[in-house]
C-alpha cells in the first residue's frame, strides 16, 4: 500500500504552529507519523515562513516566538518532500494566491489538500464549478483539517473545529 500524498495551504499551517492542540497540529502529526507524505513548494515554504515571521500574526499568537518558529520550520523541513518544479495545470480566477496549492496537490498527484479556504473546499461542492472540477482531478480530495483527520483516522479522539472555517485570512 503506498502513503497517499498531502498538500496543506499556509492557513494548515500557521494554525498548526499557533495551537499545538489543535487539529491543523494534528494534520502534521499524521506526516510525521508516516500516514501521509507532505509535500511543499519553496515558495510555499517561503510564504508560511513569511507568514509566521509577521509582527501583526506574531501579536495574534504570542507563542509564536522566533525560537517556537524555528523549531515548528524544522519540523516541516524534516518531514516535508521538497518539490523543486511545479507546473501551474490550473489557474483559479477565484483566488489566484490559492493556485501554488492547488497545482502542487496536483503536480505531485496528492490525494489531499487539506485547507480552511472557502475558494478551495468550493471545488468539493456539487456545483458547476465543483463537478467539473471533480471530473478533471478526481483523485484529489480537498478537505478542512478536520475532515482530513476523520478520513485517515476515523477515531473519537479528533480534536473539535475550534478554528473558523468560513474565516479567511489574507497570508
Amino acid at each position: 500500500m503506498t502513503v497517499p500524498g498531502a498538500v496543506f495551504d499556509c492557513m494548515v499551517y500557521l494554525q498548526a504552529a499557533a495551537r499545538p492542540g489543535g487539529p491543523a497540529r494534528a494534520c502534521l502529526g499524521m506526516a510525521q507519523q508516516g500516514r501521509v507524505v507532505l509535500c511543499i513548494s519553496a515558495s510555499i515554504r517561503s510564504e508560511v515562513e513569511d507568514v509566521l515571521t509577521r509582527p501583526k500574526i506574531r501579536q495574534k499568537f504570542p507563542s509564536l516566538t522566533p525560537g517556537a518558529v524555528a523549531v515548528f520550520l524544522g519540523d516541516v523541513d524534516s518531514v516535508a518532500k521538497r518539490v523543486p518544479d511545479v507546473p501551474s495545470v490550473v489557474l483559479l480566477p477565484r483566488d489566484p494566491k490559492d493556485e501554488p496549492y492547488l497545482n502542487l496537490a496536483l503536480a505531485v498527484t496528492a490525494k489531499y489538500l487539506v485547507t480552511w479556504d472557502r475558494d478551495l473546499l468550493d471545488l468539493m461542492a456539487d456545483n458547476r464549478e465543483g463537478t467539473k472540477f471533480r471530473l478533471r482531478f478526481p483523485q484529489l480530495l480537498i478537505l478542512t483539517p478536520v475532515a482530513f483527520l476523520r478520513k485517515l483516522a476515523p477515531l473519537p479522539s479528533v480534536p473539535a473545529e475550534t478554528e473558523d472555517p468560513g474565516r479567511k485570512t489574507n497570508t
